[in-house]
């Protein structure tokens, strides 16, 4: 599944402390700008910044995270 970076980023500030931005700063230089959740490189980079990639999709198809 194909997701625009940007909703990436803004999932990631919702889920940071107001007090610490790096981490969606740091994914806004590394993440591509199309994040392909099959993409086993793109895996690792939404798992280094805290998020599953099953659970991304299914918040973008309209299944929520679990847990959030």
């Amino acid at each position: 599944m194909q997701i625009d970076k940007q909703q990436i980023i803004s999932m990631i500030r919702s889920q940071v402390q107001s007090g610490n931005q790096d981490q969606s700063g740091q994914a806004e230089q590394e993440l591509p700008q199309q994040v392909d959740t099959d993409n086993q490189q793109h895996q690792q980079l939404l798992q280094k910044f805290g998020i599953n990639p099953q659970d991304l999709i299914a918040r973008f198809t309209g299944g929520g995270i679990p847990g959030m």
